[in-house]
């Protein structure tokens, strides 16, 4: 295997018995940080006894177990023929289609290639909180529990990985099943040689962006870090996809601010952004804000009222967004927003307890109205602006883009213990 590019290792993945569960659909999950907590939470643990947010968001009476019930609960499901291991080392294909919208890629076990060497480029900073927490997790279960999203620029044709990916998904799969957002899931294993030399020998000469999951990658180095004469953990679980045949999309992240109200949110804002009141329902407050040129966001109020932010005073930003970067990253919503907004205007703190991220603009809006806080709505930022930042070794402010279709969590499992 070539040590200057991409690097995917067919490994033996763990999947559920269909005959042991409900149905596939009915263990499966967003990824972790997708999970509209706790109501989500309570919806997929009764869906299946056996559903996987079991195992990437446990919970338990003692907070410091909870990732030591994880492992448990892991091990108890492999020895009672829950999850199966497949009898040989795989790369796997997998689909995911909606309507007109189709996804294909590769998922295998990626070797963890060095920062510096810019084979695998993040894009977005993480939270320290969140990566101690996915640590504790993979550590305690010694398990890849969900792949992260990562893309790359092929070729556009079906040669190499492309073409393995194309003639794998034309024979029956392994699997095959619906889940209640209305994606069909289907998944392939490829055990040729020929055809793992084939992605092996297109890979080698690529990079990678981190379309979802800093915080994983974050905690799969580290983790590294910890393993540094295993094999197993020099690797991780990836879902590859190649977007110049399958581009990704490309959605905002919301911010809720649970103890900042609308009304004390706009009164602070005293000329640092213009303010204009939004007629109508969320979907009138997208479209205003989708057609806003410049730095703009909706503030939305638990009373159900929105207001359009745009036209940044330039002597505030001036003063609170730093130079030291390219204008593209100066121009970012978010930046502009955890910049010159949060703190210095609303003095609401950039921690977990104050800023909370949502996918979900609706759901955004729902728990401002729960909290008494407010939502900011955000627009998603262009693929190649993040690329081309990511390539310049630029982060954007956490949490600035939200890349999918997502992998669903729980259609193939690794867990990270020797080979049996």
């Amino acid at each position: 295997m070539c040590a200057d590019g991409l690097s995917l290792a067919p490994f033996r993945g763990l999947r559920y018995a269909p005959e042991r569960v409900g149905s596939l659909a009915s263990v499966t999950s967003p990824p972790y940080d997708v999970v509209v907590r706790p109501d989500g939470v309570h919806h997929l643990e009764t869906a299946d006894q056996f559903n996987i947010v079991r195992l990437i968001l446990p919970h338990s009476a003692d907070p410091e177990a909870r990732h030591r019930k994880a492992a448990e609960t892991l091990r108890d499901w492999e020895s009672r023929g829950v999850l199966v291991r497949d009898r040989e080392p795989a790369l796997y294909v997998y689909e995911q289609r909606r309507g007109e919208v189709v996804q294909r890629g590769l998922i295998g076990a990626l070797r963890l290639s060095p920062p510096q060497e810019g084979v695998v480029l993040p894009h977005e900073d993480v939270m320290p909180d969140v990566v101690a927490d996915r640590m504790a997790l993979m550590r305690e279960t010694a398990a890849n529990l969900e792949p992260l999203l990562l893309s790359y620029r092929g070729d556009g044709l079906p040669t190499g990985a492309g073409a393995v990916v194309e003639r794998t998904a034309a024979g029956p799969p392994l699997l095959a099943t619906t889940t209640e957002d209305g994606f069909a899931h289907r998944l392939w294993s490829v055990t040729d040689p020929a055809a793992l030399r084939e992605v092996d020998d297109d890979l080698a000469a690529r990079s990678a962006l981190i379309a979802d999951g800093h915080h994983r990658w974050a905690t799969y180095l580290r983790l590294r870090e910890e393993h540094p004469d295993s094999a197993e953990w020099a690797h991780g679980l990836v879902l590859l996809v190649d977007t110049a045949r399958y581009p990704l999309r490309v959605q905002a992240i919301h911010r809720v601010l649970p103890r900042l109200a609308a009304a004390e949110a706009l009164d602070r804002l005293d000329g640092a952004l213009r303010v204009r009141p939004v007629a109508g329902s969320l979907d009138d407050a997208l479209a205003e804000l989708a057609a806003s040129p410049g730095t703009a966001f909706v503030l939305a109020g638990a009373d159900g009222s929105f207001h359009l932010l745009d036209r940044p005073d330039p002597a505030l930003v001036a003063r609170t967004v730093g130079t030291d970067r390219p204008a593209a990253w100066r121009a970012l919503d978010a930046t502009v927003l955890h910049s010159a907004l949060l703190g210095p205007v609303w003095q609401v703190p950039d921690d977990p307890a104050s800023v909370r991220y949502l996918h979900s603009a609706a759901s955004a809006v729902e728990q401002a109205r729960r909290t008494g806080g407010s939502a900011v709505l955000m627009r998603a930022v262009a693929e190649e602006t993040v690329r081309e930042l990511a390539r310049q070794g630029v982060m954007m402010p956490r949490k600035s883009t939200s890349f999918g279709p997502k992998p669903a969590s729980g259609l193939v499992l690794r867990t990270l213990d020797p080979p049996r």
